[in-house]
């Protein structure tokens, strides 16, 4: 599993921009969000760079949280 921290997200609907954003980079994560500590939880077989970058490109303030 990996975790990212996304410091603008903070409502339903930046949950759901975060998870379509996650969800192109791969279809088959399963991602669970926590607004209240602005994480994401991503289990998925993409590298956790990827899936930060893809986050940052959609213009996401994400950061990888370390294991």
């Amino acid at each position: 599993m990996h975790r990212f921290r996304i410091a603008n997200m903070n409502c339903g609907g930046c949950a759901k921009g975060v998870t379509a954003t996650l969800r192109q980079a791969d279809p088959l994560a399963q991602i669970d969000i926590a607004l209240d500590t602005g994480e994401a939880a991503v289990t998925s077989a993409v590298d956790p760079a990827r899936l930060e970058q893809a986050l940052r490109d959609a213009g996401w303030q994400a950061e990888r949280i370390p294991a």
